[in-house]
Parts: C-alpha cells; sequence; structure tokens
C-alpha cells in the first residue's frame, strides 16, 4: 500500500449536510442520504463521505468500469463523456478533462470521483460541500489494486472490491506463470501508442505489465528525457527489430497487422514476419482498472506463441 493512500474508515456520527449550488437550500438534496460518513484516503487527502453514497459522479473511465465492478453501478448518477465502459454507465457530455463544476453540481451528487484535479475542481465541489476523491492514474499494480479497495469503502462494498481484486491478482498471476520465456533468451517488444511512434518504457505502469513476463523494452534506451513516453524514429525501431509489436491505436487510428505490415520497411521486421503484432483495446490498455486482466492476457498469449515459434 502507498503510505498517503492507507485505507481506512472512521464512522462519524451526524448527517453529512450538502449545500445546493448557487446558494439553494438543503430542500434540492437527497434529505434521505445516512447520517453516517466514512473517510477515505486519497490523493487529495481524507475525504469524509456518506457511508452508502446514492448520487455518485465518476470523471474517469477507469473509475466508472470499477465502479461498476465492484457493484456499485446503481449508485452511479452521471458520468463523463470518455467513460465508454460498460455500456449501461450513464454517459454525460461532462468532461474529465475541463470539468464544470455548475454542471457537475446539477446531479446533486453525494460523491464525485476523479483522477486529478483539472482547473481547481476539487476547491470549488468542497466549497459545496461536495466529497470529491481524487484516485490519480496508477503508476504500479499496487496502486491499481488500493484505489479499487477506496472505492469499495467509498461505496459501501468493500467485500465486493476485495473480490474483484482477489480476482485481478489470480488472473494476472496464472497469466504470468503460464509464459514460458524462449530458450534462446528474452523478447523484445514495441508498444505503439499513435503512428508516429510514440511509445512507453519500462518504468511506466505498462511497462511494468509487460515486465512481469521478462520481456525486454526496445524503448528504454531512446528515452533520453526520462519521461516514459519517448518517440522512436523509424529507423531506430527497425534496427531494434523487436520480436513482438502491441498496437495500442487500433480504435483511435485504425491500425492493425495488415496496415502496418504495408508500412516502408516493416514487412521485414522478425514480429511481422512471424506473426507476432498483436492488435489490442486501445481503452484496455490505457486503463488501470478491473480490465487490466484482459490486457495481461494479450500479453501472455503473444509471448506463448512467440516462444513456441522461436
Amino acid at each position: 500500500m502507498r503510505p498517503l493512500r492507507a485505507l481506512g474508515a472512521a464512522l462519524t456520527g451526524g448527517a453529512l449536510t450538502l449545500a445546493a449550488a448557487c446558494g439553494g437550500g438543503s430542500a434540492d438534496r437527497d434529505t434521505s442520504a445516512p447520517a453516517r460518513t466514512v473517510t477515505v484516503e486519497a490523493a487529495n487527502g481524507a475525504v469524509a463521505i456518506p457511508a452508502t453514497p446514492r448520487r455518485i459522479v465518476s470523471l474517469s473511465p477507469t473509475h466508472t468500469e470499477t465502479l461498476f465492478a465492484i457493484g456499485a453501478g446503481s449508485q452511479v448518477v452521471a458520468v463523463d463523456d470518455q467513460s465508454d465502459h460498460p455500456a449501461q454507465a450513464p454517459r454525460t457530455k461532462l468532461s474529465g478533462f475541463k470539468p464544470n463544476a455548475e454542471a457537475i453540481i446539477g446531479y446533486k451528487p453525494d460523491l464525485v470521483v476523479l483522477s486529478n484535479d483539472q482547473d481547481g475542481i476539487v476547491a470549488a465541489l468542497q466549497k459545496v460541500k461536495v466529497p470529491v476523491l481524487v484516485e490519480p492514474a496508477a503508476t504500479k499494480l499496487d496502486e491499481a489494486y488500493d484505489q479499487i479497495l477506496d472505492l469499495g469503502r467509498a461505496t459501501g462494498r468493500d467485500a465486493d472490491a476485495k473480490r474483484v481484486t482477489d480476482d485481478m491478482r489470480n488472473r494476472i498471476q496464472q497469466e504470468v506463470a503460464a509464459a514460458k520465456p524462449p530458450r534462446s533468451g528474452r523478447l523484445s517488444y514495441y508498444h505503439e501508442l499513435d503512428q508516429q511512434f510514440h511509445t512507453v518504457t519500462s518504468k511506466t505502469f505498462i511497462g511494468q505489465l509487460y515486465g512481469l513476463f521478462g520481456l525486454r523494452n526496445i524503448a528504454d534506451d531512446a528515452d533520453k528525457q526520462g519521461s516514459g513516453y519517448p518517440q522512436l524514429s523509424r529507423e531506430s525501431l527497425l534496427q531494434d527489430d523487436p520480436d513482438l509489436v502491441f498496437l495500442a491505436d487500433t480504435q483511435c487510428c485504425q491500425q492493425s497487422p495488415e496496415t502496418v505490415a504495408k508500412r516502408p520497411g516493416w514487412k521485414d521486421l522478425k514480429a511481422v514476419r512471424n506473426e507476432n503484432v498483436v492488435a489490442l483495446d486501445d481503452d484496455v490498455a490505457s486503463r488501470w482498472g478491473p480490465r487490466l486482466p484482459e490486457f495481461v492476457k494479450a500479453i501472455g498469449g503473444a509471448v506463448r506463441e512467440a516462444s513456441e515459434g522461436k
């Protein structure tokens, strides 16, 4: 667990009164909300929340997925315009990139979940007594699990959240155990974010998932700025000749094993010749929520196929 994100719950007496937007009275709020509160340690500190919030607004696709996975979907009244999974999520025009306090308050939330504090939105919501949980992009697996447990605590779904994280751990461990490295040495890989050859290094969250399989990232030496997200040149990529290519731009940019094979010089890459180009689901490959095992499964399957082919 991260030191600043240790889970903790403190039940306190007294109702949590939410002030209405624009100076409105309490009659505009749900007066049937439970009298107890639970305190959750998030990135923005200790946040007191109604013990079972009934009007949750999620402005993060990852957290939207988590809320539904832990059984809190019926408590969600609105999600941002990028929250496309699951299909039944109440998608709106709310933006997680440029959040609008007035628009959010219009849904009368008793909890708002964000992945970052854009444009001072946390302070704006706190002014009207709306509890806000900031759960930033995970930098390691334990943080991803921790955030799911946080949301479980915040929504009264502790047991369900633990069930989800336990299942994720088991599935990921099984995939890693089932993938045997080739006898001829470590496999190398390239993870594509876009057609301009932006990628990830081993120190990123995504890179750490590949690292579970002992893969060598061809982008590590190219990250001179240390950002974790370098842009490779076509020449260096072709020279490194990765064993595996993973495409995380299949939906945004319509890339596929067939399209990349037509790129100049790519037909001679080992990954292309050996049919080890893997088309990923962009969303699954970019979020750190309950669908992580699907991403890991795609990596594990590719490693097994490449290992058998060597």
